[in-house]
């Protein structure tokens, strides 16, 4: 990214994160985040942010890097501003009432001239009317025919059924997978025909509210906040393209998917690649042509109203299918952000009893983090602070993985890592005290 960003660092370009808040007071975010809007309901405005999941969405895009003498939690797009717009995310939320929230925050993202909205958030199909989806479906249309692009997870519960997630299965938005270090879709990405992009989801770091200013984590919430940032960097060099000509320069130009074909139903068109993008984007295409929706890419163009099988490599330009049990594969090279996130200095430190994984910061670069499914929303499945390092990653093409199993939302034992159980490996040391932060109380 350091090379990217001698080209472009976002700047002039302002994302909307659609989210539990975000608290613009955190060192790696000051002067980082707009004035917002609160639709949510909750105690509070929209830096306020008790959950802490739009904050990390937020460090991811946009995180100035500043704190720490600029060893802090970079964002994919440092040069871009965030505009929060609260929603009600929490797990006991209705699920019909967040998204009527959703789509009263995409109108007025736009409104606001907003060019990437980023919805780090999900509602199974199971839980709302057609009438929701319908309602969602207008302001997404909205949304494109006034040129912004939308952005959204595709879920974290392939294990749990691999349900279809709104807005990310809205035709017309950019459903966002994620993949681990060796390039193989994680096992908690969901797929489907409405599949786009694959971006990083797994161990990824962000500025967060835990106490020690650091967490890690997974999900496609990560991935859809990085391709947010990844569309924030290319808009920044073509001003006047529209949102359907940058979400073609990102299809056009990522790591193509490893099966032979153009497209499949894990990984969607392959993963983003930043530095490709600006080095040659290629040509954009018509200003006013959705190119998923001009390529058959959606819920609705496939004719599957449930949920899709994994099995099924179904899309546009697909012409492979992978097995269920193999997780399908992308370069995990050639520019991608994959391969551009270097390892922070930082110690393991303690969790503080929420689903955040904590860092004792120290010389975090790189801005990432976190999510996991639960209930109608991607709720985090964080990471475990007490390994001294993270469990052996498979060979791409072999079976994916299994993530350790969490308590449900709200449910006792939520947040507490099963790793934290395990005795430390031989040689592990104790993490130091974290330093006196000042920007917290």
């Amino acid at each position: 990214m350091p090379e990217v960003w001698q080209t472009s660092t976002g700047k002039g370009i302002t994302v909307a994160v659609i989210d539990s808040g975000v608290r613009a007071d955190l060192p790696d975010l000051v002067g980082q985040v707009l004035p917002g809007k609160d639709f949510s309901g909750l105690p509070g405005g929209p830096t306020t942010d008790t959950d802490g999941h739009g904050t990390a969405m937020a460090s991811m895009i946009a995180g100035s890097g500043k704190s720490f003498n600029g060893q802090g939690a970079y964002g994919l797009a440092p040069g871009a501003k965030i505009l929060p717009l609260k929603v009600n995310s929490t797990a006991d939320a209705p699920s019909p009432e967040t998204l009527k929230q959703v789509d009263e925050a995409i109108d007025y993202a736009v409104d606001q001239g907003v060019k990437v909205i980023s919805i780090s958030l999900g509602v199974r199909s199971a839980d709302i009317s057609s009438g929701d989806i319908s309602a969602l479906q207008t302001a997404v249309n909205y949304a494109i025919g006034k040129g912004s692009l939308i952005v959204a997870g595709a879920g974290n519960s392939a294990q749990e059924g691999n349900p279809v997630m709104y807005p990310g299965a809205a035709s017309g938005v950019a459903a966002i997978a994620g993949f681990d270090h060796s390039g193989v879709v994680t096992p908690e990405s969901e797929s489907g025909p409405q599949i786009a992009l694959t971006a990083p989801g797994l161990d990824i770091y962000s500025a967060c509210i835990d106490p020690t200013g650091y967490c890690k984590g997974h999900g496609t919430s990560d991935a859809t906040a990085l391709t947010a940032a990844a569309a924030a960097i290319v808009w920044s060099v073509h001003p006047t393209w529209t949102g359907n000509q940058v979400l073609r320069v990102l299809i056009n130009t990522a790591n193509k998917p490893n099966d032979g074909s153009n497209r499949n139903n894990f990984v969607g068109f392959g993963s983003i690649s930043p530095r490709t993008a600006l080095n040659t984007p290629g040509d954009p295409g018509p200003a006013d042509v959705n190119p998923l929706v001009a390529a058959g890419v959606g819920i609705a163009a496939s004719g599957a109203p449930s949920a899709p099988t994994s099995a099924s490599a179904s899309g546009a330009g697909s012409a492979n299918s992978a097995p269920a049990s193999t997780p399908a594969t992308v370069p995990a090279s050639g520019g991608g952000a994959a391969s551009s996130s270097p390892t922070p200095a930082a110690s393991a430190g303690s969790s503080s009893g929420s689903s955040s994984l904590p860092l004792v910061a120290g010389g975090v670069v790189a801005g990432l983090a976190l999510l996991g499914g639960v209930f109608f929303l991607l709720r985090r499945k964080r990471r475990s602070q007490a390994q001294a390092q993270a469990p052996a990653q498979p060979a791409p093409g072999a079976p994916g993985y299994p993530l350790p199993p969490q308590a449900p939302y709200g449910q006792p034992g939520y947040g507490q890592s099963p790793y934290a159980q395990q005795p430390p490996p031989p040689g592990y040391q104790p993490p130091p005290a974290p330093p006196v932060n000042p920007y917290k109380s």
